[in-house]
């Protein structure tokens, strides 16, 4: 499996479970090949969550620069709550918030430890 059908595939699964809480749900045009927007935005009476998502089957997880920048503006724009969403192998979805994903040389990085340790899962989230 490709490392994007592997993404598109995660994507739709959180798009699902969200629209099984009663979100109206969207996953963006482009997602994963632009960095102009997160790839899925979910509302619900009036309050709206953005998601950038990840699938890696890896001890951590990094965004770039660019993409950090513009999730945080997307997330100053829209005043969504915007969240670094993270499905690990037979543990499910862990939600980041951009200020937890400290930079380190490169990037903006996080380890599956420091994701674990927060531990926040979908129903911390939504209300």
């Amino acid at each position: 499996m490709t490392r994007y059908t592997k993404g598109a595939r995660s994507e739709r699964e959180l798009l699902s479970l969200l629209y099984a809480k009663g979100y109206s749900v969207v996953r963006a045009a482009g997602s994963g090949v632009n960095s102009i927007s997160p790839d899925i935005i979910a509302i619900k009476d009036g309050k709206g969550l953005a998601f950038e998502c990840k699938a890696w089957n890896s001890t951590s997880i990094s965004i770039d620069p660019e993409k950090y920048v513009s999730l945080s503006t997307w997330m100053t724009n829209t005043k969504m709550d915007t969240f670094i969403a993270w499905r690990m192998n037979g543990e499910g979805w862990f939600f980041i918030k951009l200020a937890e994903m400290p930079k380190a040389e490169k990037n903006y990085t996080i380890t599956m430890k420091d994701a674990k340790r927060l531990d926040r899962r979908i129903d911390e989230i939504i209300k």
